[in-house]
């Protein structure tokens, strides 16, 4: 198999730099798992833009749930935008629709332009529009640089015949990169079935707390998620 590139999302800084060490292609930024992955913190921000030892593109999101804006939520979208551009990011990931599961193309070709010369990437969102084909016009259209889908299902293993289908009707006009449900256990057939060139993994592993103290009354299970370092070597030896 021809290298093809592998990017990790982590949701703290801690895990970028772990995913980093272990020989990642490229970063997708962000906090909060529980909710999906969202707009990390400005302090977060800041400290990763001095550690860009490869591509770091931090999500703009700025809350869970779906992926319709309203004007506040979408002018927060924008300042995160330009901080990042400002900070020397190579790239953003976002994505918007509108209440028909169309997407939000006038909004999303806004965040493109302002982004510049920053790549784009189309995230997940594309997973909850209505038509997957008029959706890949519409972000070629956009001006992003690639889509990142799970095929419109949870585990992206389960729909190959569309991620096939989005590589070869996008002609190379952008990249299409399967994610969600990616290891080192089905990284290979993906990439074989369905020729593409970018692939998108968490590596996602939960690690106990170090707290040698806990009020056991609270009945909490204070793991947190980071990545699993060994994985991703794995992944890469792979493709």
């Amino acid at each position: 198999m021809s290298k093809t590139l592998l990017e990790i999302a982590v949701f703290s800084v801690e895990s970028a730099m772990y995913a980093i060490q272990a020989g990642a292609d490229r970063i997708e930024l962000c906090e909060n798992p529980n909710e999906g992955g969202t707009t990390p913190s400005y302090g977060t921000l800041v400290l990763m833009s001095t550690k860009q030892l490869v591509p770091i593109f931090p999500i703009i999101r700025p809350r869970g749930g779906d992926f319709l804006y309203t004007d506040h939520e979408f002018d927060i979208m924008k300042k995160d935008v330009l901080l990042a551009k400002e900070l020397g990011f190579k790239g953003v990931v976002l994505g918007l629709l509108n209440a028909d599961g169309s997407i939000d193309k006038i909004r999303t070709a806004e965040l493109v332009q302002l982004a510049k010369p920053m790549q784009v990437t189309f995230h997940r969102a594309f997973d909850r529009c209505n038509h997957p084909f008029n959706a890949l016009e519409d972000i070629i259209k956009s001006g992003c640089s690639r889509i990142l889908t799970s095929g419109q299902v949870p585990n992206v293993s389960d729909a190959l015949p569309l991620i096939k289908d989005l590589v070869d009707k996008a002609n190379g006009r952008i990249i299409i990169m399967p994610g969600s449900g990616v290891r080192s256990n089905n990284i290979k057939q993906i990439i074989e079935t369905s020729g593409v060139v970018e692939i998108h993994s968490s590596a996602r592993k939960n690690f106990p707390s170090n707290m040698h103290y806990n009020v056991w009354s609270m009945n909490e299970n204070l793991q947190y998620i980071g990545v699993d370092q060994e994985e991703i070597t794995k992944m890469l030896s792979i493709i």
